[in-house]
């Protein structure tokens, strides 16, 4: 059937008007002076207070823990401007020269975003890594007085009204438990609103980290509330052995609650077991960012013939190509790095897509837990350098980014 529609003189008028719309803004784009914009539009210059390209800290203050081997760095900003605000829970990526590399480390705040609006302070606790590169460095290099580029805060690991139960059940271990410092005293301060039970594993008494700063914030607040969990010794008020399904029930309560795990990989593989035996929603189980796997040749599917090899990488960067050794065992993002080469990077965990880079030749092999892509990417060859492994000798095509 036919539809018949009557337009009116002032339709016609402005549907006329409207077509000629793009050739009357050519018209006065033409007619304008080529100024440069001088305008401060407030909307502008909050966006870039929240979302900035970098932020210019200064190390104003070292705190040694030093029994659970572990400093925290306080960042102030150079311009004495508040710190781009965040959410408890988030991270900061800092970026780092180090020797002839340029390295980039994401590290969870253990600070207040309170802190943040107030004094322009953020902080960020790291704990002794036998064997790290970064970690290591910071610890033994780092000094009051010191500048540091750093992120805004990153990340998608805090809590939200609209998907998490009201009780979190917080499980950490070693530096893990700094996201759960910073949504204490975030709750503390009224800046968040729900109940936190956090069940800590630590080795002994002696080496828990921030029990002090625990103790005070619940001394202060009754939602916040810190089991610790011993592996190394039995005492009188701590539990004891690893966290497993029958202390969280016991911590947790009849009430429904979200789970949100941070810690050191061996803990992610034991707990992950445990958590299942909860029978909770999906939805109901949240973890920080693995991060690489340190023991990529245990990984379902790596080909064993390639463990301990190392491979020729190719890095083409603009008009500029690099070559440097690539060890199969290693992600290739450390390899770039360690090629004094100036890659992005952010979560270093295969989720934000920020190394985004594109394999021309060779192959890799990419751990099912950590392979974040999209659909399109994986059919079009793109990579997160930091959480893939080279099987063979390999080109890829990266980004630039400044330091």
């Amino acid at each position: 059937m036919a539809l018949n529609f009557k337009v009116g003189l002032i339709g016609l008028l402005d549907m006329l008007k409207f077509a000629n719309l793009a050739k009357d803004r050519e018209k006065v784009i033409a007619a304008a002076p080529a100024n440069e914009i001088t305008a401060d539009y407030p909307v502008n210059n909050f966006a870039k207070a929240l979302h900035p390209d970098f932020q210019q800290f200064v190390i104003d203050e070292i705190i040694d823990h030093a029994a659970a081997g572990a400093k925290s760095f306080v960042l102030k900003r150079a311009d004495g401007k508040p710190a781009a605000y965040f959410r408890a829970g988030q991270y900061i990526s800092l970026k780092l020269p180090i020797g002839d590399s340029f390295v980039t480390r994401p590290y969870s705040i253990s600070s207040s975003p309170k802190w943040a609006l107030e004094e322009g302070k953020v902080a960020v606790t790291i704990k002794k890594n036998p064997g790290g590169f970064a970690a290591d460095w910071m610890l033994d290099n780092f000094k009051v007085g010191d500048e540091v580029k750093g992120s805004e805060g990153l990340g998608a690991f805090y809590y939200q009204k609209y998907r998490d139960a009201d009780h979190i059940v917080a499980l950490a271990g070693g530096s893990g438990i700094t996201p759960f410092l910073s949504m204490a005293y975030a709750i503390r301060d009224g800046i968040e609103d729900f109940k936190l039970t956090i069940i800590f594993g630590s080795r002994t008494e002696e080496a828990i980290l921030f029990k002090d700063e625990f103790d005070k914030i619940m001394s202060e607040t009754d939602k916040v509330k810190v089991v610790h969990v011993l592996s190394d010794e039995e005492k009188e008020g701590y539990e004891h052995g690893f966290i497993t399904a029958d202390i969280i029930k016991k911590y947790a309560g009849e009430d429904p609650y979200s789970i949100f795990i941070c810690g050191p990989e061996a803990m992610y593989r034991f707990i992950g077991k445990e958590v299942d035996k909860l029978g909770l929603e999906k939805k109901f189980v949240r973890s920080e960012f693995l991060g690489a796997t340190k023991t990529v040749w245990e990984q379902p599917g790596y080909p064993q013939d390639c463990k301990d090899k190392v491979f020729k990488l190719t890095v083409k960067q603009g008009p500029n190509e690099y070559t440097c050794d690539c060890n199969a065992n290693e992600p290739i993002l450390v390899a770039i790095e360690r090629a004094g080469i100036k890659a992005p990077s952010k979560c270093r965990s295969g989720e934000c897509g920020w190394c985004r880079s594109r394999v021309t030749s060779g192959e890799v092999f990419i751990p099912e837990e950590t392979d974040s892509r999209r659909w399109a990417d994986k059919q079009c060859g793109e990579i997160h350098p930091c959480t893939s492994f080279a099987l063979s000798d390999i080109t890829i095509i990266v980004p630039g980014e400044y330091y």
